[in-house]
């Protein structure tokens, strides 16, 4: 796809349109981050303006989670290689999944890191659920190094088709 180069005059014009709108304050704003964007929320601009107050602490690193759901189950998976079945700790408490464990490095051997991007230790990841869930029902897996966990939602609408059975 081409491009119509501009006439002469017009992209002088835009230029000065787009620093007019660059400079115009915004009636109201209290900060500078407000005059350049009146829509962020305050959580938005602690973001922007110290964003490493949101990383995770040193000693505790975070999972990625990916969240979906079916028409009967919640469904959480993440990419965890590197850690054991029985170093997971799942618990649901409520409408919060919490889960757990720890990444151990492997035996160094003599040798020194070029660069190292793996984060080894714990982690840990809470997880508001979207939806009312049944914990009792609960499976989770690792296959592959991916972690998924199946979590059964409670049937809103209460209505249940209950078969009778003859004697």
């Amino acid at each position: 796809m081409r491009t119509k180069k501009p006439k002469k005059g017009e992209e002088e014009q835009f230029k000065t349109t787009f620093m007019k709108l660059e400079v115009e304050e915004i009636e109201g704003a209290q900060n500078e981050t407000e005059k350049e964007n009146p829509r962020l929320t305050k959580e938005e601009e602690a973001v922007i303006i110290e964003p490493e107050k949101n990383w995770p602490d040193e000693g505790n690193g975070e999972l990625v989670l990916d969240v979906y759901q079916t028409e009967k189950d919640l469904v959480i998976q993440s990419a965890i290689a590197g850690i054991k079945p029985k170093d997971i700790d799942i618990s649901i408490e409520r409408e919060v999944i919490t889960l757990k464990g720890e990444r151990k490095k492997p035996l160094e051997e003599d040798g020194e890191y070029i660069f190292q991007e793996c984060y080894w230790g714990s982690f840990s990841r809470r997880l508001l659920l979207p939806v009312e869930v049944d914990p009792e029902r609960t499976k989770a897996e690792m296959k592959n190094g991916i972690l998924t966990i199946r979590i059964p939602k409670i049937n809103k609408e209460g209505k249940r088709k209950i078969s009778v059975e003859q004697q």
